[in-house]
C-alpha cells in the first residue's frame, strides 16, 4: 500500500472535533491549515479567565468515561494523558448529608444490580432489581419501538420505581444525553449502554467514570498548539468560512466571508451543529445534512464556578445530588481535583444539565439557588460566604434527540471526494461527549487518508 501523499488539507473549526482532525492529519504528514472563527481554539472545551478572583476556571467540569478510547488517543498525541485521573466512584448524597459511594464494579455495583440503591426500599427493591434486568436486555437485543418512545416512558413500560429513578436511572440518561428523560428518545440511552457495556468488555476493565487534574486548556488546547508548531499547522484565528467550494465532484478549498479563497486538496468540516448551513449548500445531497440539523434541536447547560470562604465537607471529587434534576445535579470538588490551595478560597464546581429554566434567570438568582441547594445537602455550607460567582450559560451545549431522530446524524464521509464531516453531532457510538468529538476525526482523517492511499479520486470509507 503506498504512503500517504502530502497534500494540503484545511480543518474548518478549532474546537475539540477541530483539534483532534488537525492533529492526527500534521501526524500523518499532511500540510494543515486550521481555521477557527473566533479568537480562541477549544470550542466547547476551554478554560475562562476570572480577573475579579485572579483564576482561570473552566466552563463547566468535563468528565470521562473509562470506555473514551479516541479521546485517550487525542491526549497522547498532545501529551497530556497523565493529567486524567480515573478513582472508580463517585458519591450520592442525599438532603441533609447522607452520603453513599457507587460504583459499577465490585460490591457497589453487585448492590446497584440487585436494586439496593439510595432512597429505593422495601418492595422497591425488587421491582427494581427486575425493571433494570429487563431494561439492560432490552438495550443489548432492542425493540423495534424503542426510538418511539422517551426514556420516561421506557422505564415506566418496565415498571422501574420513581424512587430508583431519583436514585440512579434518571441521572444516568441527563448525564448520558444532556437532555431530560421525558424528552430524550429511549434508543439514545439504550444504544450508550450497549457502547458501555461493550467497551468495557474489550477492555477487561469496569466502566468508571475520571477527571481532568488541570484546567482544560491545559489539556486539549496547549499540547495541540506544540504539535501545530512543531509540524508547521498554519492556524487562523477569525477565518469566518463562509462555503466549502466544490468542483466536478472533488473539494477545491473554501471561501472566506471577506472572499479569500484558500485552495486544498482536502477539507474536514469540523463546526458544531448550529453553523453547519449554509458552508455545505454545494455539496450534492447536502438537503439531507440540514434536515437532520433541524431536528437536532439545542440544549442548555448551565454551570457555576463558586468561589467560597469556607469547605463546604465535600467527601469525594464529585457528588451527585439525589433529586436535584434541573436545579444543581452535581458538585465538584476543585481542591481535590486540581491539588489547588484553598488559602485564598474553596472552588466548587456546579452543573446543571437541560437548563430550561435556569438559563432564564439572572446571574445573581442562579447563584441564590446553587447556594441554596448547597445548605440543603452540605451542612457545613450553611455558614458558607461567596467571594465571587461566575455563571456560565451554555445554551447551545449539546443536541436532543428526540424520539424518531435514529439515524439521521450523518456519516462523516460525504458525496464530495476529499470533504469530510468531523464532529459529536455526526454519526459516531457516542451522543454529544468529547470521545463523540474525537471518534468523528479519527473517522474523517481515515476518510482523508484512505482517498490518498487507494491512489484514486474516490473517498475510502470511514473506520467503523
Amino acid at each position: 500500500m503506498p504512503e500517504n501523499r502530502r497534500r494540503h488539507c484545511v480543518v474548518v473549526g478549532g474546537g475539540l472535533a477541530g483539534l483532534a482532525s488537525a492533529v492526527w492529519l500534521a501526524e500523518a504528514g499532511q500540510q494543515v491549515t486550521l481555521l477557527e472563527r473566533r479568537g480562541s481554539l477549544g470550542g466547547r472545551t476551554i478554560a475562562m479567565p476570572v480577573a475579579a478572583v485572579d483564576d482561570v476556571p473552566d466552563n463547566g467540569q468535563h468528565v470521562f468515561a473509562s470506555g473514551y478510547e479516541h479521546l485517550m488517543r487525542y491526549l497522547d498525541s498532545v501529551g497530556t494523558r497523565e493529567h486524567v485521573s480515573f478513582p472508580g466512584h463517585m458519591t450520592m448524597r442525599m438532603p441533609g448529608g447522607a452520603t453513599r459511594v457507587s460504583s459499577f464494579a465490585g460490591v457497589s455495583g453487585l448492590r446497584t444490580a440487585i436494586g439496593d440503591l439510595p432512597g429505593v426500599t422495601g418492595v422497591d427493591r425488587l421491582r427494581t432489581a427486575r425493571a433494570q434486568a429487563t431494561l439492560i436486555r432490552q438495550a443489548l437485543r432492542q425493540p423495534a419501538w424503542l426510538d418511539d418512545i422517551t426514556a420516561d416512558e421506557w422505564f415506566r413500560r418496565i415498571g422501574l420505581p420513581q424512587s430508583a429513578r431519583d436514585a440512579l436511572w434518571d441521572g444516568i440518561v441527563i448525564g448520558l444525553t444532556g437532555d431530560k428523560p421525558d424528552i430524550s428518545s429511549a434508543k439514545v440511552p439504550a444504544d450508550l449502554l450497549v457502547t458501555g457495556i461493550r467497551r468495557a468488555r474489550a477492555t477487561r476493565t469496569p466502566i468508571s467514570i475520571g477527571y481532568p487534574t488541570v484546567d482544560l486548556d491545559t489539556l486539549f488546547i496547549d499540547g495541540a498548539q506544540k504539535v501545530f508548531a512543531d509540524n508547521g499547522v498554519d492556524v487562523r484565528h477569525r477565518a469566518v468560512v463562509s462555503s466549502i467550494d466544490v468542483a466536478d465532484g472533488v473539494v477545491t478549498g473554501v471561501t472566506l466571508s471577506d472572499g479569500e479563497k484558500v485552495t486544498a486538496d482536502a477539507v474536514i468540516c469540523a463546526v458544531p451543529v448550529w453553523s453547519v448551513k449554509g458552508l455545505l449548500d454545494q455539496v450534492p445531497g447536502h438537503e439531507a445534512i440540514y434536515a437532520a440539523v433541524d431536528q437536532l434541536t439545542p440544549v442548555p447547560i448551565v454551570s457555576v464556578n463558586l468561589y467560597l470562604d469556607r469547605s463546604i465537607g465535600m467527601s469525594d471529587w464529585g457528588e451527585i445530588l439525589y433529586g436535584g434534576e434541573g436545579v444543581l445535579e452535581q458538585v465538584w470538588d476543585r481542591q481535590r481535583m486540581h491539588g489547588r490551595s484553598a488559602e485564598q478560597h474553596h472552588l466548587y464546581s456546579t452543573t446543571v444539565s437541560a437548563a430550561y429554566d435556569l438559563t432564564r434567570k439572572s446571574n445573581a438568582e442562579i447563584t441564590d439557588i446553587q447556594m441554596a441547594m448547597l445548605r440543603k445537602y452540605f451542612p457545613d455550607a450553611t455558614d458558607a460566604e461567596v467571594i465571587h460567582s461566575h455563571v456560565v450559560r451554555m445554551p447551545k451545549s449539546t443536541f436532543a434527540q428526540r424520539p424518531g431522530t435514529a439515524g439521521i446524524r450523518p456519516e462523516q464521509r460525504t458525496a464530495v471526494a476529499g470533504l469530510a464531516l468531523a464532529g459529536d453531532w455526526t454519526r459516531t457510538d457516542w451522543t454529544t461527549t468529547m470521545e463523540g468529538a474525537c471518534q468523528s476525526a479519527a473517522r474523517a482523517v481515515e476518510v482523508i487518508l484512505a482517498r490518498d492511499r487507494s491512489g484514486t479520486r474516490e473517498q475510502g470509507a470511514p473506520t467503523p
